[in-house]
């Protein structure tokens, strides 16, 4: 294919869980150019250019990208986290007005923005939701930075030539090495310290949250769906829900991820993963050093709050995906095998023993 027909993607947030499998997705595909966007250089080979931003600077924004880098695609997957959920909105939505206030001037041959939110934006952090969650359904009390940043974009784009997306994933998985907030970091690191505590798995969270409904998101499947969404004209300024199409319930996913760890199966038993795994950081050295691992800082491994997150709701956490399958999205993904093949890859990568 001609360097001519290719696209110019820009992957904002590119070492995260999201922008991290998305950047190497892209990589992978012969019609784009890649250009990936974080603090500090992604750990992944390949023939891309990095460009260091602060996002929350926009002297800064201007500065990368005041001049024409042939961006004809926007892919945001950055995030800042903040104590609280109201504290997350301004600063969220700076640094995606920093970007755009840079790129669209400087990016005439723009085509698309794509946004990465989630399943927040139904109101699950808040308790039980309507499910299965379809995209029209109303939004909840505010403060919510998805309703900021996607009231944003579609202001923004009225008028232009270019066009938005936004993805809701739920339970994001996949590999990235230094990101806490990945659930399969929640669920390998708990099964291996409780292995060395000769401890048994547990599911830990209560009886009822380990019957509940839920739902996760493969991070192959969901650059897939960004990309889709990013280049059919049918998805123009729309939201969609992105999960790997199928359900289950943790009690049922737990005899799996026993065995893969050679460990003898408990009945749940809520913990208050913060609090109980504060002080495992001396425990995990050693097994690091026993396996030789590699060299994380334990408080980059594992967000023991997103876990906690998980494994508190005592309701259903499913949504429809519905208007992505009517409008040509088709992937599935089984969770059952995905979760051990990313299992697998941390071994791999030698994250866990």
């Amino acid at each position: 294919m001609s360097t001519a027909a290719k696209k110019t993607a820009l992957v904002v947030g590119a070492t995260g869980v999201v922008g991290r499998n998305l950047l190497q997705h892209l990589l992978a595909l012969e019609d784009w150019h890649v250009i990936a966007v974080s603090r500090r250089a992604p750990d992944l080979e390949g023939d891309y250019r990095h460009i260091p931003v602060d996002l929350m600077d926009a002297a800064d924004c201007a500065d990368k990208f005041g001049r024409d880098l042939g961006v004809t695609h926007v892919f945001y997957a950055a995030y800042v986290e903040m104590p609280s959920w109201a504290e997350t909105v301004a600063p969220n939505l700076a640094m995606l007005t920093n970007l755009m206030d840079a790129v669209e001037v400087a990016a005439p041959g723009l085509q698309h923005v794509n946004l990465m939110h989630g399943t927040k934006w139904y109101g699950n952090h808040l308790g039980s939701f309507k499910t299965p969650a379809q995209e029209n359904d109303p939004r909840h009390m505010p403060p919510n930075f998805y309703y900021d940043q996607q009231d944003f974009i579609a202001e923004r784009q009225k008028g232009k030539s270019w066009t938005w997306s936004t993805a809701r994933p739920h339970g994001v998985c996949g590999f990235a090495v230094g990101n806490p907030m990945n659930l399969v970091m929640v669920l390998s690191v708990y099964a291996t310290l409780s292995k060395a505590l000769g401890l048994p798995l547990r599911h830990p969270g209560s009886r009822a949250n380990a019957h509940a409904l839920y739902q996760v998101s493969d991070t192959a499947l969901l650059s897939r769906a960004a990309v889709w969404m990013s280049t059919n004209t049918g998805c123009a300024n729309e939201p969609f829900n992105v999960t790997n199409g199928d359900i289950f319930r943790w009690e049922d996913m737990w005899p799996a991820f026993a065995d893969y760890f050679d460990m003898n199966l408990a009945p749940p038993q809520k913990i208050d993963l913060s609090h109980m795994m504060a002080d495992k950081a001396g425990l995990w050295r050693e097994i690091a050093q026993q396996h030789a691992l590699q060299d994380i800082a334990y408080e980059r491994l594992v967000s023991w709050a997103y876990g906690d997150f998980v494994f508190t709701p005592e309701f259903d956490i499913v949504s429809s995906m519905t208007k992505a399958r009517q409008l040509g999205f088709h992937d599935v993904v089984d969770s059952r095998e995905m979760f051990l093949r990313l299992f697998d890859e941390l071994r791999a990568n030698r994250v866990i023993p």
